[in-house]
């Protein structure tokens, strides 16, 4: 199973090499935007777009409503863990 991370591309960092930081929860990364840049989506388009991330590649644009939905579940899916966490040390 495969799991992207919505973050936010905040700078391009070496437009030629495809490099650009991008940022989740206050955390930034540098990642590959190969696979968001295309002829109509030149490099220094891609500051301010949301992606979804995966080891260290942009996969594919998103728009924000649905990157803040998306970090709404994951979060929701962490305190979930946790609870789950919690019960299973109370045994």
């Amino acid at each position: 199973m495969c799991l992207g991370i919505p973050a936010q591309i905040v700078r391009i960092d070496d437009a030629e090499r495809m490099l650009a930081t991008a940022e989740v929860g206050g955390v930034r990364r540098q990642v590959n935007i190969m696979c968001i840049v295309d002829e109509q989506h030149a490099p220094e388009a891609c500051v301010g777009d949301w992606v979804l991330l995966h080891v260290g590649f942009a996969l594919s644009r998103i728009d924000a409503a649905e990157a803040a939905e998306t970090l709404r579940m994951l979060g929701e899916l962490g305190e979930v863990q946790a609870e789950l966490d919690a019960m299973g040390q109370s045994r």
